[in-house]
């Protein structure tokens, strides 16, 4: 009798697998990153995503490159939810302002110290994902001020340093905390964003270029 032959998968199924376990990481490092911060081991990504640490090491060359393509994948969160936010043809505000509640939640403002020098924004990559997230955000802020309900004295980059700052830990403090209070003071915020204004905001409306030049 011959001996049993060992099944070997093909190779589409390799890929699949491979592509999977590499989307189940950059999904951990996301969560593992805005819970503990960009000096977490690599061997807590790799346990939260249920593999091994050298599938880890095999996907990503460095630990840059894994943080990059969290923050990637956290701002093709955000762009998703306000792509999906611009269908909502019922109330331009409310609109808005549910889009900006769900950006919340992704906790960009914990991964946005990651957006440091080493973060080379002439990278294709990142010039498409900040492209993408600017043209949705300001086409869903558009569509509020035609309608009369958004102030007019505000742009993208003020939505996003308030979204940012409001979820950022405050320092001292554990995320639980913050958690606690920041949806609180998130509706402040959007309810500020509301025409008719109660007062002249000082200085002038914060772009993304704005933001950007900071950065660099």
């Amino acid at each position: 009798m011959g001996a049993k032959s060992v099944g070997v998968a093909p190779p589409e199924r390799l890929r699949a697998d491979a592509s999977r376990n590499r989307d189940r990481i950059v999904s951990a490092a996301r969560d593992v990153l805005v819970e503990f911060g960009p000096d977490v081991p690599l061997d807590t990504i790799a346990s939260r995503a249920g593999v091994g640490n050298a599938t880890v090491y095999r996907h990503f060359a460095s630990r840059r490159e894994l943080i990059l393509q969290a923050t990637l994948y956290s701002m093709a969160r955000i762009a998703d939810e306000a792509e999906a936010a611009l269908t909502d043809g019922d109330d331009p505000f409310e609109a808005l302002r549910g889009f900006i509640i769900r950006a919340a939640d992704e906790r960009f403002g914990s991964l946005c110290s990651f957006f440091g020098d080493d973060f080379d924004k002439s990278d294709p990559q990142v010039r498409a994902a900040i492209d993408r997230l600017e043209g949705a955000v300001n086409a869903l802020m558009d569509r509020a001020r035609r309608s009369g309900q958004l102030r007019r004295d505000v742009a993208l980059g003020d939505l996003m340093v308030a979204v940012t700052q409001l979820t950022r830990p405050i320092a001292g403090t554990g995320c639980e905390f913050a958690i606690r209070y920041f949806r609180r003071h998130l509706q402040l915020f959007v309810d500020g964003l509301h025409n008719p204004v109660r007062s002249e905001l000082p200085g002038v409306a914060v772009t993304l270029e704005d933001l950007e030049r900071r950065q660099s």
